[in-house]
């Protein structure tokens, strides 16, 4: 058994395998009340990649019955060494959907279908073949669309999460906290990993401490003066091929008016032009002239206006442009089939960088202007698994390289820093995968307080490579889990934003209400995921549209903080749709959650009053609203970063190396 090979006592396993049939091994292990209570449970796990369909595969074997899996991914080449529930047949499929039906082709199938959407089918399809008798609903969707509201999440027992980012990590933790379902989150990182449990008032949630956030680069420092390699990878990756193949006209203006400064200003005036001359020269495309057309353009052209910036290179190496008729006139490059060993590990010369680019910049164009025949508006997107797309990423960054006296670089290490590739070990996934199989039982068997943070290392102080630690208490300033979450059921077609403030928020404690101030300000979402202004008392454009004409739905949250009351890490309202015939004697509405307990009014500041000439700060509220006052969207705002290498959270540092990430998995 993969979860409790290591958790088994010989006499334990000492049954004759006649006698036994796939039940009775998890009865024998677990006892006949932990086995029922893991039959009987429902399991939500969110994502399906490295770590999930390990985990998957053991939730099957370990006697769990009903499972969901949700998944937004399809499956990528790179997925098959390590993720295997997944085939070469199944790339570009949903990951969800394959792990479903590859556990479903065994002859003895005796489960039903409840649901298939697509990615994660391939999980469930995979999965089922260890178990058929489980009964697994796949979902190809983002965990964070509405059908997945907070009365979703309260159908669970348990959550597990096997995510690879921050944004959704966070969405999860939020969603299990205002459900108040335990949450096991875990995440490896090459050799490293970790597995721990979440609960409501009992530890320390996602957000209790700070996490990595995301590297990024200044403009200037890619476009100008690079030192590193990392530094010419997100140069060719995200300003030359965008510029090349791509549409990057709204990124450059945002970034060039992000880092305009006094000090820079003619910089950035001339890394302007630069962009402007590259779109004239991206009208020849095709044409017999264009490959050197670029070539003189970004080696040559570019580096001596550089150059010609005598101050910039005081304290600098300069640079040495290239000349693209030196290079074609060098000896011709061998081919990369006459090299030793893995081709990807070989540092290409500066000849075959050179061959290579105009090579795949021929490539790349014509693939460009064939999809623009069907769709004048088709551009090219970089993917780390396009090898058209590495080539030139590659051969760009290389040439650049060199033209700055930079160290070169593999095509395997270029990719792993483009793809924002942290190295994932099929074992150390097994390894946490099995652990959190491990926090599970504890938790459905009533011992959540046995429950410890468990880490993966290699090198400990003490015997053996897991460390165990204590799980910590809520951290008692985290605006997360130290906010209350209260149901709210109220009739959301016809109860205005300002009914909501009276009978609801500002209404006592006595009388059924929240007892908060006048002073409070309403977002849609938790504060520090959304962040989408809905009502302040200085901006109150919104108080008499209903809640569905603001896209309030079902399981929508509204973050309500109280301005007066110092420190108030606020109240999150979840959203539930009822009229007066569903709710109790006919109320207009209905809370249940922890409200604030009864205490002095303090003395109210009174109403603050919109000043005239106060129309910037009005005017910056409802930015966050889009097109009038009306939220454009739920989705998180993005980070402002001008070139941001990783979406998620990996740290990489200036010489491409990564930096140590505890709660991250690859995909």
């Amino acid at each position: 058994h993969p979860a409790l090979a290591l958790f088994v006592s010989p006499a334990q396993t000492s049954l004759p395998a006649s006698t036994m049939s796939r039940e009775s091994h998890n009865t024998a292990v677990l006892g006949q009340t932990l086995h029922q209570r893991v039959a009987s449970s429902r399991v939500l796990m969110v994502g399906a990649g490295g770590i999930g369909c390990e985990l998957l595969k053991n939730l099957v074997l370990s006697g769990f019955k009903t499972i969901e899996v949700v998944d937004l991914d399809t499956i990528d080449l790179s997925n098959l060494n390590r993720q295997f529930l997944f085939q070469k047949q199944h790339i570009k499929k949903s990951k969800a959907h394959v792990s479903e039906r590859i556990l479903v082709q065994l002859p003895f199938r005796s489960y039903k279908y409840l649901r298939i959407d697509d990615e994660s089918k391939v999980a469930k399809e995979s999965a089922l073949k260890f178990n058929p008798s489980a009964n697994i609903t796949s979902h190809h969707a983002n965990i964070k669309d509405k059908e997945f509201s907070v009365e979703w999440f309260k159908g669970f027992d348990l959550v597990l999460n096997a995510l690879d980012n921050l944004d959704a990590r966070r969405h999860v933790n939020m969603m299990c906290l205002a459900a108040d379902v335990p949450l096991i989150e875990s995440g490896t990182t090459g050799y490293l990993g970790q597995a721990y449990v979440i609960k409501k008032d009992v530890t320390e949630c996602f957000d209790c401490t700070p996490k990595v956030t995301p590297t990024t680069y200044p403009v200037c420092t890619i476009r100008s003066t690079p030192s590193a390699p990392i530094h010419c990878i997100v140069w060719a990756k995200s300003y030359l091929f965008n510029q090349l193949f791509g549409n990057s006209e709204e990124d450059e203006e945002e970034a060039f008016q992000k880092e305009t400064s006094d000090e820079n200003a003619l910089e950035i005036e001339a890394l302007a032009r630069e962009t402007a001359e590259l779109r004239t020269i991206k009208e020849a495309m095709g044409s017999d002239e264009y490959g050197k057309a670029v070539f003189d353009k970004i080696f040559t052209g570019d580096i001596e206006r550089l150059l010609s910036m005598e101050d910039m290179w005081k304290n600098r190496t300069k640079p040495t442009p290239f000349y693209y008729d030196e290079l074609a006139a060098t000896m011709q490059a061998q081919t990369l089939s006459d090299v030793n060993g893995l081709k990807d590990q070989h540092t290409w010369s500066v000849r075959e960088c050179f061959d290579m680019f105009m090579d795949s910049l021929t490539r790349l164009s014509t693939r460009l202007l064939n999809a623009k025949k069907d769709n004048p508006t088709n551009i090219l997107v970089f993917d780390k698994d396009d090898n058209d797309a590495m080539d030139f990423v590659t051969a760009a960054s290389n040439l650049r390289s060199t033209v700055f006296k930079i160290e070169r670089k593999s095509r395997f290490d270029v990719k792993s820093m483009a793809g924002n590739i942290i190295p994932a070990i099929a074992t150390t996934n097994a390894v946490i995968a099995g652990i959190v199989v491990m926090q599970a039982y504890k938790i459905l068997n009533g011992q959540l307080s046995q429950t410890k943070r468990t880490y993966l290392k290699q090198v400990t102080r003490r015997p053996g490579l897991l460390v165990l630690e204590a799980n910590s208490e809520p951290q008692p300033d985290c605006a997360v889990c130290r906010t209350r979450n209260i149901g709210l059921k109220i009739d959301i077609h016809h109860t205005t934003l300002q009914s909501l403030l009276d009978n609801v928020v500002t209404a006592s404690i006595e009388n059924g209400g929240l007892g908060m101030s006048e002073e409070v300000t309403i977002l849609e979402g938790d504060r520090y995921i959304y962040e989408v202004l809905l009502y302040d008392i200085e901006f109150d454009d919104n108080a008499e549209k209903t809640l569905d004409a603001l896209a309030l739905e079902d399981g929508k949250i509204l973050n309500i903080k109280d301005d007066e009351v110092d420190d108030d890490t606020g109240v999150n309202l979840v959203l539930q749709h009822a009229t007066s015939v569903t709710l109790k004697n006919g109320a207009s509405f209905e809370l249940s959650g922890p409200k604030r307990p009864a205490m002095t009014e303090p003395e109210s500041l009174g109403k603050r009053k919109r000043e005239e000439g106060d129309e910037m700060a009005i005017n910056a509220k409802k930015a966050a609203l889009g097109n009038g006052s009306v939220p454009a969207a739920s989705t998180p705002q993005e980070d402002a970063g001008v070139i941001n290498l990783d979406d998620d959270e990996t740290a990489i540092d200036e010489d491409g190396r990564t930096v140590k990430v505890w709660v991250l998995e690859d995909d």
